[in-house]
């Protein structure tokens, strides 16, 4: 199974929804991922993210299985710094602490204990995890004991923050690990490759990272969404 991962285009954060520069980027991906072979498209309920992924359906002529799950995470916590900010708090463990994740679970750090960001990272890949064993991979440790039986290719149009946590959660990586060191634009293209061997146990092999060479010329590069919104 082919999992591709797409951020939303160039939002307007308080609409929800996508600038004119957005749905440039959302047009020229839908092109982009034409040839990719989708089967099926899943999307946040966020309005910048199902507005994306709705050029890719009108271009395969696919419906859209929306995953309440996959809203944009939030954050926040009592005394936290940054407001809670995941992003900037990742930069900081690793920059100016110099945190072991190898030794050290992040989810303990003071950053993470108490922050709402945790708590939506937990609830995210719980769900997503459910998605998977549905489409043949029943996430087990570091590891996925394969069911499929036939190649498949879906696609997620999702958010830096719930993408990212799917992505960290699959790849067995620290979320925060993930979020400061493999950021990716609008509209960048993810690809991860599950092997389809029944009965056997597999590990995703990254085959495509932040591709962003169909918005060039378009793109205002990354922007970090800077307030925690609720939008449900």
């Amino acid at each position: 199974m082919r999992l591709i991962f797409v951020r939303h285009g160039e939002p307007d954060y308080v609409k929800d929804c996508l600038t004119p520069t957005g749905e440039k980027q959302a047009e020229a991906g839908a092109k982009r991922l034409a040839s990719e072979g989708i089967e099926e498209i899943y999307s946040s309920p966020n309005g910048r993210a199902f507005q994306t992924a709705s050029y890719t359906a009108k271009e395969l002529g696919l419906p859209i299985t929306v995953l309440d799950y996959m809203h944009e995470i939030t954050w926040g916590g009592e005394g936290l710094p940054e407001n809670g900010h995941p992003w900037m708090l990742s930069d900081r463990m690793i920059f100016e602490e110099g945190f072991d994740f190898y030794r050290e679970d992040w989810k303990k750090h003071p950053y993470f204990a108490n922050n709402a960001a945790t708590r939506d990272y937990e609830y995210v890949t719980s769900q997503f995890d459910l998605l998977m064993e549905k489409l043949g991979y029943k996430h087990e440790g570091n590891h996925f004991l394969c069911t499929a039986e036939e190649d498949k290719t879906v696609a997620l149009f999702s958010h830096g923050g719930s993408g990212g946590s799917v992505l960290a959660n699959l790849l067995g990586l620290p979320m925060p690990y993930v979020f400061t060191v493999m950021p990716y634009e609008f509209v960048s293209i993810i690809i991860l490759n599950f092997p389809v061997m029944p009965g056997k146990y597999v590990f995703p092999r990254l085959e495509v990272f932040n591709d962003t060479n169909h918005t060039k010329g378009i793109s205002n590069g990354l922007v970090l969404q800077q307030e925690s919104i609720d939008f449900n």
